[in-house]
């Protein structure tokens, strides 16, 4: 089931049945990390993209539960990636189409978007996810994966986040010909990004390379 009912639930235990299940499934097909959790607040009602894949719009809901859910799988042998650093569940534009803003003031940002990410953090998430989403209060020319305010300054100065840091797909139109490849390379790689992701194209898979 999607992590909208494993939410609804407010079930500790299911959480953890379900990350551990995940896991067992994901390990028997030969993988040891899954893109997952959604750590996103569902909170805009418009967002096109994110749904059901968030544990739900509340973010002290969401935060307890992907902590103990990251726990769980990795504890199950399972690489976890909360998704998508700083936040994609206040946006009204789908990033595989578009460049999403989000338009709120830092304090909410905080409050809302960052307490998931922290919980996963807190959690030892092995890798953390990137969203191709412009927040103006915090980096008013940049989207999060090409912005060392947003991921060196929050993500691993203030929030102390040390492990592996992965772009959301590259190929989606967020990016994809709106920034020249060597100025997201160069971008991402200055902002601490440690793997590109290009999931479907070969080219710009070599491209990157």
């Amino acid at each position: 089931p999607p992590l909208r009912w494993v939410g609804n639930a407010r079930s500790i235990e299911l959480a953890q049945a379900h990350a551990q299940a995940l896991a067992r499934e994901v390990r028997a097909m030969g993988f040891h990390l899954n893109w997952a959790p959604d750590a996103d607040v569902d909170s805009n009602p418009d967002n096109p993209i994110i749904g059901n894949r968030s544990f739900g719009r509340d973010p002290a809901v969401v935060a307890r539960l992907v902590h103990v859910w990251i726990q769980a799988a990795q504890a199950a042998g399972m690489a976890c990636s909360a998704k998508h650093f700083p936040g994609h569940g206040d946006t009204a534009l789908d990033s595989h189409l578009e460049l999403p803003t989000v338009e709120k003031e830092a304090p909410e940002i905080r409050e809302v978007e960052l307490r998931p990410f922290r919980a996963a953090v807190a959690a030892q998430v092995a890798t953390i996810m990137t969203a191709h989403v412009v927040f103006p209060a915090f980096d008013e020319d940049w989207p999060a994966t090409l912005s060392s305010r947003i991921l060196q300054t929050i993500l691993r100065k203030e929030m102390g986040y040390e492990g592996l840091l992965v772009t959301d797909d590259m190929e989606m139109k967020a990016v994809c010909g709106r920034y020249h490849t060597e100025t997201q390379l160069k971008r991402a790689c200055e902002a601490s990004v440690d793997v590109m992701l290009a999931c479907e194209s070969p080219e710009l898979q070599l491209e990157f390379y």
